[in-house]
C-alpha cells in the first residue's frame, strides 16, 4: 500500500476543519470562514504571556519582589542561629586577633588568637560559621558562633574579603593583592574556578536582586565589575568618572533597582542601575565615604564617613540625605552592622582602636569601646534573615 504524506500546513488546517465540524453540532453547512473560528470568541487563539524572569537557580525566592531585605526585620532570627549568644566580633588587623564585645555591657568579654592581618569576620552562607579573614596569612579561621570558641584554620590564598553566592552553591573570595576572583566550596573552600581580572583591589561586592550577578569594586584602580553569577564570568567593566576614586562598600538598594557603591577618595557614594550597568553619578555624604548599612524597615541606610569621624542617613524613598551625626570625639568610622532590633548600629573604629555603638533613631554615641589595633570588618551576630551573601552580613 501506498501512503501519501499530506504537507504539514494542509495536514494542520484538515485538523482544524474536523474539529470545527464537531463544535458546530455536526452541521456540515457552516460557511469556511465561520467552521474555521474566525468569529468565534470561544476559539480564539490565546495570547502568550511573557515569562516572569528567573532568578538563580537554587536561589530561595524572594519574601517581597520589591523589598530584598523583607526577611531582615527587626530580631526575625532564623532557628539555626536564634539560640546563639548576641556578640559583636571585631577583627583587629594590627593585632592578628578578634575582639569579641558584649552589645548588652558594651564590654570586651574574649579575645581570640587568629591568622595575620584579618579583614573581616563573614557569616557562611547557612549562618553556622563565622570565617575570619586572614589576609596576609591566607586562612580563614572558623569561629562557632554558638560557643564562640575558634576552629582549626583554613588555607586560603589572599582572603581580602568573602561573598556567597544567593543559591549558596560557591563561596566567593576577593584576592585583592592576587587580582582574582575565586569561586570555592563554600564549606571546605576547596577552589572550584579562579576567575582573573585586570583591575586593582577587589574587596567588596553585592548582588542583584534575581541573584543572576554581582557588582564588584576595585579599590586601587577605581573600576567596577559586572559579574555573572552562573557563569563565573566578569561581563563588564567600568572606571569610575572620578581621578582617583578608591570604591569601597556596595549595596543594592531594596527594590533591587539601584546600586550604591562608597568612595572614600570621591567622599560620596556612587548611584546607577546594575542592570543597566550605566554611568554612576556621585551623591557626596561626607569626607572618606566606606560602610553602607540598610536599616531593619528597609527605609533608610546608614553611610560610614570614616575621613570625618560621622554618620549620614539616606532615605530610599525620598532619593536623598536626611541626616548627618558627628561621633562626639571624632573617630574613623569603618565597617559594622546593624543590632538584631535595629536599635544600634555598630561600627569599627579603623584607625582610633575603638568601636562605636550608635542610637539608630537619634544618631547618639551609646559607647566607645577599646579594642585591638586597626578595628575593620566587625560582625554583629546573629542577625535577622534566612541566608547571608558575606562581608560583616549581608541577609536575604
Amino acid at each position: 500500500m501506498t501512503t501519501t504524506r499530506l504537507p504539514r500546513r494542509a495536514t494542520v488546517l484538515l485538523a482544524g476543519l474536523v474539529l470545527a465540524a464537531l463544535a458546530g453540532c455536526g452541521s456540515a453547512d457552516k460557511e469556511p470562514a465561520e467552521a474555521l473560528g474566525s468569529a468565534a470568541p470561544a476559539r480564539q487563539p490565546v495570547k502568550a504571556v511573557p515569562a516572569a524572569p528567573q532568578g538563580l537557580a537554587g536561589m530561595p525566592p524572594l519574601l517581597d519582589p520589591n523589598d530584598v531585605y523583607a526577611a531582615d526585620r527587626p530580631n526575625n532570627l532564623a532557628p539555626v542561629v536564634k539560640d546563639f549568644p548576641s556578640r559583636v566580633y571585631v577583627p583587629n588587623t594590627t593585632s592578628n586577633t578578634v575582639s569579641v564585645i558584649d552589645p548588652k555591657t558594651y564590654k570586651v568579654i574574649a579575645t581570640i588568637p587568629v591568622g595575620v592581618q584579618p579583614q573581616h569576620v563573614v557569616p557562611s552562607w547557612d549562618m553556622k560559621t563565622l570565617w575570619v579573614n586572614n589576609n596576609r596569612g591566607h586562612t580563614l579561621t572558623p569561629i562557632n558562633p554558638a560557643t564562640g570558641e575558634a576552629g582549626e584554620p583554613v588555607e586560603v590564598h589572599d582572603p581580602y574579603n568573602l561573598y556567597f553566592t544567593p543559591n549558596g552553591k560557591y563561596a566567593v573570595v576577593m584576592a585583592s593583592m592576587d587580582r582574582e576572583l575565586v569561586f570555592r566550596d563554600p564549606h571546605t573552600m576547596n577552589r572550584v574556578k579562579t576567575v582573573p581580572v585586570s583591575c586593582f583591589g577587589v574587596n567588596h561586592a553585592d548582588f542583584s536582586a534575581d541573584g543572576r550577578y554581582f557588582i564588584v569594586s576595585c579599590e586601587f584602580s577605581g573600576e567596577l565589575l559586572k559579574v555573572d553569577t552562573e557563569k563565573m564570568e566578569v561581563v563588564a567593566q567600568q572606571k569610575l568618572p572620578f581621578e582617583g576614586a578608591m570604591p569601597q562598600d556596595v549595596k543594592v538598594s531594596p527594590d533591587g533597582k539601584t546600586f550604591y557603591v562608597a568612595d572614600m577618595m570621591a567622599h560620596g557614594m556612587w548611584v546607577f542601575s546594575g542592570d543597566k550597568f550605566d554611568i554612576p553619578k556621585l551623591l557626596p555624604t561626607g569626607k572618606g565615604t566606606h560602610g553602607l548599612y540598610v536599616s531593619r524597615d528597609s527605609k533608610e541606610m546608614y553611610i560610614s564617613n570614616r575621613g570625618e569621624g560621622s554618620i549620614s542617613v539616606f532615605d530610599f524613598k525620598q532619593n536623598k540625605l536626611t541626616k548627618k551625626w558627628e561621633l562626639p570625639d571624632g573617630g574613623s568610622p569603618d565597617m559594622g552592622g546593624v543590632s538584631a532590633d535595629g536599635k544600634v548600629l555598630w561600627l569599627s573604629g579603623r584607625y582610633n582602636s575603638e568601636v562605636y555603638a550608635i542610637d539608630t533613631a537619634t544618631g547618639e554615641q551609646l559607647a566607645k569601646i577599646p579594642v585591638g589595633g586597626g578595628p575593620h570588618g566587625l560582625a554583629v551576630y546573629p542577625q535577622p534573615g534566612r541566608y547571608s551573601l558575606g562581608h560583616t552580613g549581608i541577609f536575604r
